[in-house]
């Protein structure tokens, strides 16, 4: 049986923990799927990519509003996936060779599971191989959840893993789930031309953001897309080339191909964890200390399987701590979970920070700003009429609570507020204390923090 220094299961995140000097031993990740996990193969990466490709589309469909004379005639959808993958398989490949080919690193493609503390069986290898290690991390990420009443159906559906590899475009594409991956392949393939019908149970879209964001973005997709929402799906079936989705209330939802976005679950669930002494939360997540411990010693976690967040960005932040708890196991750091962004690359963009509206109503003091885009130059060049920056602060310290933005390039609005928010920096500072370019974008960010009813005193740079 093999003895290594370190057993890393996921080879996304995960493998981040690899240490950097040889010395510290040798070191066996496990991968059961593509090497570089989710974010890569099948996540953030290649959905970024098609969604810049359908913002392209739709500035196309724009540019008569802005006097230019142009139209969107042809969708080559096989080269835009092809386009896309050659270069994300590529890299995955080059990362698995690259660990492949370590002397300091042996590379498993197969499914780990645990035989006892700190003992690993690895099915898939020829032969079946059995490793034990001195410390453990699991990495295993996050899987789509499909409700049971579309699993037991026999209709094919397609979720997150699978969508973005398919042969051809449908004409008609009912989703469903309105989170962060229904409302971006929403938005990515009605650009692309798809009729979209979206079933979504929760009252609204994006129903866990601030509910301004929430109530005004679900507005806006109401008039592009068929949007169902409260809506409870009791039966799936195939009616000739197309599928049928019976809601609750008698009626019907069609279209020629049926994405589930309805959530994603911790792949915790075939680990053999209790072999291992490692306990998982109610809701499958491993359970973890601030510093990516286990209920097992030696057993640690990270990202997806464990995290709060499931948040590419998370995991790997998590990853630098528990690779330096590994290498430091006297001088431990924390995760740090008090300011963590998050953004939805649908159209228009959204991203938030921080506390939203019912995070605050009737339980903490605060003041509150917004400021619509179109109240910018920029916002005017743009042709803005829906997109908004919403702020809140505490009158006591002048310090940010939270931040939310709908519109163009909210992904990157965001940041100085997130750096301002992490850092202390109080609302004066941050508004006052530098220069805003002109006319840029950023000064929607700018007015909003003037706009902020903040106490004399608290509105001095350097006060």
């Amino acid at each position: 049986m093999q003895h290594f220094s370190l057993a890393i299961i996921g080879s996304g995140s995960g493998n981040v923990v690899v240490p950097e000097d040889p010395a510290r031993g040798p070191v066996a990740i496990i991968e059961a799927g593509a090497f570089g996990g989710t974010c890569i193969n099948r996540g953030c990466i290649p959905s970024k990519m098609l969604v810049y490709t359908a913002d392209v589309a739709a500035g196309v469909r724009r540019a008569p509003e802005f006097g230019i004379g142009a139209a969107l005639t042809e969708v080559d959808w096989p080269a835009i996936r092809d386009r896309i993958f050659a270069r994300v398989d590529r890299i995955s490949a080059d990362g698995r060779r690259a660990r492949a080919e370590s002397g300091q690193v042996t590379l498993f493609e197969g499914h780990a599971r645990f035989a006892g503390p700190r003992e690993l069986v690895i099915d898939g290898t020829n032969p079946v191989s059995r490793i034990t290690a001195d410390r453990i991390v699991l990495a295993t990420g996050a899987t789509p959840v499909v409700p049971p009443v579309i699993a037991g159906s026999g209709v094919e559906f397609y979720t997150s893993d699978t969508i973005m590899r398919i042969d051809e475009l449908p004409a008609r594409m009912v989703i469903v789930g309105g989170g962060y991956v229904g409302t971006e392949f929403a938005h990515v393939f009605s650009a692309l031309g798809v009729d979209i019908r979206l079933v979504n149970r929760g009252p609204a879209l994006l129903e866990n953001f601030d509910p301004v964001i929430s109530g005004r973005f679900t507005a806006l997709a109401r008039q592009r897309w068929d949007v169902r929402l409260s809506a409870t799906i009791t039966g799936v079936r195939r009616r000739g080339g197309e599928v049928v989705v019976v809601l609750a209330d008698g009626t019907t939802v069609t279209g020629d191909l049926l994405l589930v976005a309805a959530g994603r679950r911790p792949d915790t669930g075939d680990l053999g964890l209790d072999l291992a002494g490692v306990r998982l939360r109610d809701d499958g997540r491993i359970q973890v200390d601030s510093c990516g411990r286990t209920t097992a010693e030696g057993v640690w976690s990270l990202g997806d399987a464990s995290s709060p967040f499931e948040l590419k960005h998370v995991a790997n932040a998590e990853a630098r701590v528990v690779a330096h708890n590994l290498s430091c196991p006297d001088d431990l750091r924390t995760f740090r979970h008090d300011w963590v962004p998050s953004a939805v690359f649908t159209d228009p963009q959204i991203a938030t920070v921080g506390a939203r509206l019912q995070d605050l109503a009737g339980k903490k003091p605060y003041v509150e700003a917004v400021q619509a885009y179109s109240g910018t130059a920029y916002g005017w060049a743009l042709q803005d009429t829906s997109g908004i920056c919403k702020l809140y602060a505490d009158p006591a310290t002048g310090k940010l609570l939270g931040a939310h933005i709908l519109g163009y390039q909210a992904s990157l609005l965001i940041q100085p507020l997130v750096q301002a928010a992490s850092l202390g920096q109080r609302v004066a500072e941050l508004a006052r204390g530098q220069y805003w370019i002109h006319p840029a974008l950023s000064e929607v960010v700018e007015n909003a923090l003037l706009k902020l009813p903040l106490d004399a005193a608290l509105r001095r740079v350097g006060g």
